[in-house]
């Protein structure tokens, strides 16, 4: 598919204009739009611009509230439940965040968990957060159905991804974001607008058995746990997924499993769900309730390039550390643009004009 290079600056600004237009106040409409431009930025397409059609129609149904009013409906000194209201979930992430740093600063660690939200992008972008104040963050949230679990024909868990991001001294940091799935929703979307097959072992049919069509899922297939078959480890897959499960709903009174709200406007929400919406978890780790900052980093950067001096298995491959691929995209993408597809573009274009948004994307200047 076609694709045209645009500056991140660009991208940026057209998309502040088009949440200012749903509703968003000036600071959440700065978060929904450097969310999405940030996953383009590192490489991750599946979370960037493409979510933005479904996040229109989502809140044209109401399904997300562009004006919230998040609150705290239970707080220790160092955890606490916050009901988002339905907000955009970046909105509902940076506010918890926000609220996890400051419990950790008085206490050395804490922990919050969030109900009633909506699809909150990549788990780096709260986890990252936490960097800045030389602290480890923790991040990770429960998605819509799409995932087996081992042995099972149906899907009950979402891909549900985890990120922890740890500084460094010298080094850059420590940043994995990953979900506790082998493939992402937009992934498998991707591979099938392409027409490309997905590798052996992610998806399977709507009997159970394996299959390399990436429109299985919209067959009544699904995505295997991670590892595949039970020989190759999918319990385990299906362990950590249930996990980030547990952590972001059942904590919080989320909906879990099968009860959670889809993500995508064309799909209805179950009836008779037992939480409130979607439900993430957040976590994080003053360094020094551990050990000084400066030890800590300094041996930090010993693990890194331990790690980084790892043998390599041949000439062509090079052993990395969490977070480097995406940060080397990051630098390429800032300095070269953003490649886009005509498909994004066109349906980008869409969404602003139905929300009477006069300026367009496009790679004539006059035109912008």
């Amino acid at each position: 598919m076609a694709s045209s290079l645009f500056d991140h600056g660009q991208v940026f600004s057209q998309l502040e204009r088009i949440f200012s237009a749903m509703g968003c106040n000036g600071r959440h409409a700065h978060l929904c739009s450097d969310i999405l431009v940030l996953a383009e930025l590192r490489g991750i397409p599946s979370h960037g611009l493409m979510r933005v059609p479904d996040y229109h129609r989502m809140w044209k149904k109401q399904r997300i509230n562009a004006s919230p009013s998040l609150s705290v409906v239970h707080e220790s000194p160092g955890t606490a439940v916050l009901d988002a209201d339905r907000a955009f979930g970046v909105v509902a992430g940076v506010h918890a965040m926000e609220l996890a740093m400051e419990k950790a600063q008085q206490c050395g660690t804490a922990w919050i968990a969030v109900k009633n939200s909506t699809h909150y992008g990549i788990a780096a972008y709260y986890s990252m957060m936490a960097l800045e104040r030389d602290m480890i963050g923790i991040s990770m949230t429960n998605a819509n159905t799409l995932v087996a679990p081992t042995f099972s024909r149906q899907p009950m868990l979402g891909t549900n991804p985890i990120s922890v991001a740890i500084p460094a001294n010298l080094e850059p940091p420590f940043i994995a974001d990953f979900a506790t799935a082998p493939i992402a929703r937009g992934k498998v979307s991707i591979k099938e607008r392409e027409g490309q097959p997905v590798h052996q072992g992610l998806l399977q049919d709507e009997k159970g058995r394996m299959t390399t069509d990436p429109a299985a899922i919209r067959k009544g297939g699904c995505i295997r746990p991670l590892g595949g078959d039970y020989e190759h480890g999918s319990h385990k897959g299906y362990a950590m997924a249930a996990i980030v499960d547990i952590f972001s709903a059942v904590l919080s009174g989320a909906n879990f499993g099968p009860f959670v709200p889809p993500q995508i406007a064309d799909l209805p929400e179950a009836q008779n769900s037992p939480g409130k919406g979607l439900g993430h978890f957040f976590g994080v780790m003053r360094i020094d309730a551990f050990q000084t900052k400066q030890r800590f980093k300094e041996y930090m950067d010993l693990w890194i390039k331990t790690f980084k001096n790892a043998t390599p298995i041949d000439d062509q491959q090079e052993v990395m550390v969490h977070g480097e691929p995406e940060r080397r995209k990051e630098k390429y993408h800032r300095q070269k643009g953003i490649p886009i597809p005509e498909k994004i573009v066109r349906d980008l274009n869409e969404v602003a004009k139905e929300l009477n948004v006069k300026q367009r994307l496009s790679t004539t200047p006059e035109q912008r």
